[in-house]
């Protein structure tokens, strides 16, 4: 007989949620939400049963793909140190980590909490017309049953013929593809410098036309900064840190600026206050990279996580630096990040991802196994 399901108004949703019919893990969740400091019973799987118990929302683990056209046009995932893609001898060709479609299927099966996308190939005309990358996404809407994300040219476009496409209809071609989220990079700085210039929303700007129609939560902003040392703070507008990595002359203060196009051209906005523009109108969370930490396989930069992590409330991911599972281990307990992610130690099979899940799970940390 027919029954309803669930029930809409708008962009709002309602279904019935049974938790207590899912046995000693439907009673957690139940119980984390009543009394949050409370254990009940442990799953009796094979995988949870050994492990201390915690509660708290699950730290994810986000396995991201750079993706590229090689020099012979063909996608490829590639992976670089301090943003540089190209081999360091020979012709000096794009590196080529694999196919992206059987890296995320791998990374799924593998216990990825999510996968991110990011096309870093230079667009000469509209991204609508980047048949290859939507061919990737459908072909991994497919086989990969986790959040997808995708970035990469998440702006407005003039294509050769002189029409004109906004970022919703970019974004829209994406989650028509099977995307789950998008992420915007060098546009969000250009829309959080004006809003903290003038302090108004207009509506128009990439991030508030995308939040208005699909939710903040499919919203992510991708910051890619790098650390900028100063003797004495009062003598910058931007928010500074005291660091336990003093710079080359002895200074005990930093901020981190914010770049754009790859890293090439420095803007006179922080981190900080860049994430705090963007929350304000309408991102749903952070991709934090960093480019100083990025291939050196040393650990995140808990120093920069921690000062954006503190300064909004929406989710944070930790980007650049791991090297073992350790470091994931680390920026969790360090900072209030909510996920960590990494590319390359994944691409070439150096840290697999189930060992960095039970690293987190040994060290008392909410973990999805």
């Amino acid at each position: 007989d027919p029954f309803v399901a669930a029930v809409g108004k708008g962009n709002v949703y309602a279904t019935q949620f049974h938790p207590e019919k899912s046995g000693a893990t439907g009673l957690q969740i139940l119980n984390n939400f009543l009394e949050p400091s409370t254990p009940v019973s442990q799953p009796t799987t094979p995988a949870a049963s050994s492990l201390p118990h915690t509660n708290g929302l699950a730290r994810r683990v986000i396995a991201c793909l750079d993706v590229r056209a090689n020099d012979k046009g063909d996608l490829v995932v590639t992976k670089g140190d301090q943003y540089d893609v190209r081999e360091k001898d020979g012709e000096r060709d794009v590196r080529n980590l694999g196919k992206p479609v059987e890296l995320a299927a791998r990374y799924f099966e593998d216990g990825a909490d999510e996968v991110s996308f990011l096309n870093i190939t230079g667009f000469r005309d509209c991204p609508l017309n980047d048949l290859p990358m939507i061919k990737v996404l459908k072909e991994a809407s497919r086989r990969v049953f986790v959040p997808l994300t995708v970035g990469g040219g998440i702006r407005g476009f003039k294509d050769v013929n002189g029409t004109s496409y906004s970022a919703l209809d970019v974004a829209s071609s994406y989650f028509r593809s099977g995307a789950d989220k998008v992420s915007i990079g060098s546009d969000a700085v250009d829309v959080a410098e004006e809003y903290i210039r003038t302090g108004v929303r207009t509506g128009q700007t990439s991030i508030e036309q995308i939040s208005e129609v699909y939710g903040r939560q499919a919203v992510v902003v991708s910051i890619d900064p790098k650390r900028v040392y100063v003797a004495d703070p009062s003598q910058v507008k931007h928010k500074c840190t005291k660091t336990s990595k003093p710079g080359p002359n002895g200074e005990q203060w930093c901020w981190w600026q914010c770049t754009v196009k790859g890293g090439r051209e420095g803007r006179d906005i922080g981190a900080v206050e860049l994430a705090q523009a963007v929350e304000a109108l309408g991102t749903g969370e952070i991709l934090l990279n960093c480019i100083d930490c990025d291939g050196a396989k040393q650990g995140f930069d808990h120093e920069l996580v921690g000062a954006v992590s503190d300064a909004v409330s929406i989710p944070v991911i930790a980007s650049s630096g791991a090297g073992v599972p350790e470091h994931f281990t680390q920026v969790f307990q360090a900072t209030r990040c909510s996920a960590a992610l990494a590319a390359g130690i994944f691409h070439r099979q150096e840290v697999n991802i189930a060992d960095v899940k039970q690293h987190m799970a040994e060290n008392l940390l909410p973990t999805r196994l």
